[in-house]
């Protein structure tokens, strides 16, 4: 199944071009604040399944090209992101002009990237009033949690996943801690829908590509990933406890670049999605902080 949010966090199940509305399963369908409908309907959808079913067969269907996607967990517990989890992207930063040494995955864990940093299929990277700095786009899959769990074996870890997304890292590059620089408003796109893990059938051989304003960058496959799905998911839960809805971001590989203001993303992930965005110039985010 694919789900999405639309038009102020209401939660759609797609059926081809079609999307049936099942907000009503977890709420009257009211806007909420903090916006959680859809983690509490990942949270209970063992549950929900045989009603979203049904709601398959019958509910009224909406042209999916007719509503506004959304972002599909606006209010996650956290989002995860592992660095340096490709080999070549490690040589291309550890050679790149001015960029610092960077340690593999394996052995520097996992950061956390800020919630309002998220932003949906439908809206466009801002990009702050930095003019002296690059601004890079990274290519990632999103794993989306299911179920909570802590310490959770590397041969359970798939018990935990709900589904997969495509996702957009964005990054100021500099020498600044690494939260901050990624996680400025917009800097974390996710879409266009979420995919539930049964229809992925190998989540460790998946093909991920971008393109900006059509030359492609990145192309890379999970099966070179450093940590793989398995991995961070244990890595994570030694940490901290995993909550449904929370979105762990695999690493990007090689071919990082710059973007700037008018530029076009465009990011596809094989049997997930695919989502094009545009790159805005903002003129928000200066601060002493990135001339010392």
């Amino acid at each position: 199944m694919k789900f999405v949010s639309f038009e102020g966090g209401r939660i759609g199940v797609g059926d081809g071009d079609d999307i049936v509305d099942v907000t009503h399963l977890v709420g009257d369908g009211e806007p909420i604040w903090p916006p959680m409908a859809m983690v509490r309907f990942v949270s209970q959808f063992e549950r929900l399944a045989p009603e979203v079913v049904g709601a398959l067969k019958s509910a009224p269907r909406r042209p999916r090209a007719s509503v506004r996607l959304e972002t599909p967990i606006a209010w996650p517990n956290k989002v995860i992101a592992f660095p340096a989890n490709y080999h070549a992207h490690i040589e291309e930063m550890r050679s790149g002009p001015g960029l610092i040494s960077t340690f593999k995955a394996d052995g520097q864990g996992f950061f956390l990237k800020a919630n309002s940093s998220l932003s949906g299929p439908n809206d466009p990277i801002v990009l702050p009033d930095l003019l002296d700095r690059e601004i890079h786009h990274e290519c990632e899959l999103a794993v989306i949690i299911g179920k909570t769990g802590r310490a959770i074996a590397r041969e359970r870890a798939y018990d935990h996943v709900f589904g997969y997304s495509c996702l957009l890292d964005m990054v100021v590059r500099g020498r600044e801690e690494r939260v901050m620089r990624k996680s400025f408003d917009t800097f974390c796109p996710v879409g266009p829908h979420i995919v539930t893990r049964d229809e992925v059938a190998n989540p460790g051989d998946i093909d991920l590509a971008l393109w900006v304003n059509g030359e492609q960058r990145q192309k890379a496959n999970t099966r070179d990933l450093i940590v793989d799905i398995p991995a961070m998911i244990a890595m994570a839960s030694a940490v901290m406890t995993l909550y449904p809805g929370d979105i762990i971001a695999s690493g990007t590989p090689a071919g990082v670049g710059p973007v700037r203001g008018g530029d076009s993303i465009r990011i596809a992930i094989s049997g997930v999605g695919d989502m094009t965005l545009d790159v805005v110039q903002g003129e928000l985010g200066a601060h002493s902080v990135w001339k010392k």
